[in-house]
Formats: structure tokens, C-alpha cells, sequence
């Protein structure tokens, strides 16, 4: 797989932050590239004490502009170093559509930079 030409990009904001002892809890929202606007809810939790490694799962809505809804569960690692962190996941979207997927992350201005690679070969 290529990951330096993506089938897709988008831009995401985290809405809203939920802590708990075992991990956190972040919602986004923002558009996707061929899709439309996208609402998801992802649970982070370490696997390591510094918290700097991990496991993700959540799942997605994307709203598309001509008043579609697709949905999608998340399930994916990351990795974090100070204040931004890199995602990796794949999803499987109701439309059919699968693919890997590229979150970078920057928890200080809470805006994340979204890449995705078609696995629909």
C-alpha cells in the first residue's frame, strides 16, 4: 500500500473531551473528501504507563451533502508524543466502502489532519 498518495483527505475538530480512569473519551466533527461532514466518538486507552501507546474504537456518522448517512465502526492504535499523536484505524462503511486510515492529531489546537487509503481493490 502507497500511504504517501491518499485516495482522500479531511480536517476534523475535537468537540468535546470525557476522561475516566481507564481512558478518554474525544468526539469530532469536520468534513472528509468524499464523503461529507463526519460526527464521530472514539475511546483512547493506554497501554502503557506513560500513555503514549494504545488502542482506539468508536465509531462514525458522516452526514454527505446530498442528505445521505453512512455509518462506520472504528477500531484502530495510537501512538502520542507531547501534544500530538498519530491514529491508525480501518473502517467498514455502510455503503461498502472500506479503508485504512491516517489521523494526526494535535491535542493544543485540537484540529486533526485525516488521511484515507481505499481498500476496495
Amino acid at each position: 500500500m502507497d500511504l504517501s498518495q491518499p485516495d482522500g483527505t479531511g480536517s476534523v475538530s475535537i468537540t468535546n473531551v470525557t476522561i475516566d480512569q481507564s481512558g478518554t473519551t474525544y468526539n469530532f466533527e469536520g468534513p472528509i473528501e468524499g464523503y461529507g461532514t463526519v460526527y464521530c466518538t472514539q475511546y483512547w486507552e493506554a497501554v502503557d504507563e506513560g500513555r503514549t501507546r494504545g488502542t482506539m474504537e468508536g465509531e462514525a456518522r458522516v452526514l454527505g451533502n446530498d442528505g445521505t448517512l453512512l455509518s462506520s465502526p472504528l477500531r484502530g492504535t495510537f501512538r502520542r508524543n507531547g501534544t500530538s499523536a498519530e491514529l491508525f484505524f480501518t473502517d467498514c462503511v455502510s455503503n461498502g466502502d472500506m479503508n485504512f486510515v491516517r489521523w494526526e492529531v494535535d491535542f493544543t489546537t485540537k484540529q486533526v489532519s485525516v488521511n484515507y487509503y481505499s481498500l476496495n481493490d
